[in-house]
């Protein structure tokens, strides 16, 4: 590492570079041990437990064909607007350095959730993550879509400990190169491994890989905190400008303008834009 800052050790670029192989050419993810520290992971939990005992259900995806088992998987969204302790991971490196070489130094954000994997919880199919999640539509996409530039990266705060009784996520490596969705996503392939870790850890992944969650069959729960981050010109998953409340915006400062999309301009009802000057107008802030 090259130091650190007060969101934590600055990666050297050989290191950046050495991730960003592995997510692109290898197996498409890796986890960043204890990250977090025993007391950010409580409170981000804590304020997560809390949402998802009193608050309504909230819509998921992949779920399985287990209808019976879906109130065991809990959902929450728009954590910017739950807690200063959402704000603080987002800015954590080596994440932050490690989405700006893969996606670009004006990356957003696409969704900040978490999922709450109750005892019995059901597991998923194999799918991707979106922009890419429809993928099997491929009319839909613009022809000879390929994996050769990523508009997608995952990283998963694990707040409890992941094992493979409690339904640590299970993913395909390598399959992040093929571009598709998978071909029979109710089998896992004999290749399939588990992201297991410990709590404070963070599993960062590409998420044109194949995975999904595995059932809970431990007697505790399983949660994590997920980010998905966009290149600037992919639409959020979660519409963030319309979700996230001003004050938080501007206690984030320019960092979460950047993340809620606030930093590109676009779209724009161009016929109403100020100001002849293009420089002057492609160099504005919003």
């Amino acid at each position: 590492m090259d130091g650190g800052t007060a969101n934590g050790p600055v990666p050297s670029a050989q290191q950046v570079q050495a991730w960003i192989d592995e997510l692109m050419h290898g197996k498409g993810y890796f986890t960043l041990p204890q990250v977090f520290t025993p007391a950010e992971i409580a409170e981000a939990r804590r304020i997560i437990m809390d949402e998802s005992d009193r608050g309504a259900e909230k819509v998921t995806h992949f779920q399985g064909h287990n209808k019976e088992k879906l109130h065991l998987q809990r959902r929450v969204w728009n954590l910017l607007n739950k807690g200063d302790i959402f704000v603080t991971m987002l800015k954590r490196e080596p994440v932050v350095s490690i989405v700006k070489a893969f996606l670009g130094d004006e990356f957003i954000l696409g969704s900040i959730a978490a999922n709450r994997l109750l005892p019995g919880g059901p597991g998923q199919e194999l799918h991707v993550d979106y922009p890419y999640w429809d993928i099997y539509k491929r009319s839909s996409f613009p022809t000879n879509i390929n994996p050769s530039f990523p508009m997608n990266c995952q990283a998963t705060i694990l707040l409890d400990d992941f094992t493979e009784e409690n339904g640590a996520t299970a993913i395909v490596p390598h399959t992040q190169k093929l571009g598709r969705y998978p071909d029979e996503p109710a089998k896992l392939p004999p290749e399939t491994e588990r992201m297991t870790g410990k709590a404070g850890d963070v599993a960062v992944f590409y998420g044109l890989c194949w995975h999904c969650a595995m059932p809970n069959n431990s007697n505790a729960d399983r949660t994590g905190l997920l980010i998905e981050y966009l290149p600037k010109f992919v639409k959020p998953l979660e519409d963030q400008i319309a979700g996230v409340r001003k004050e938080v915006i501007e206690k984030g400062g320019d960092f979460v303008r950047q993340l809620v999309g606030l930093a590109y301009p676009y779209p724009q009802v161009l016929d109403k834009a100020a100001g002849g000057n293009q420089e002057g107008y492609f160099s504005q802030k919003y």
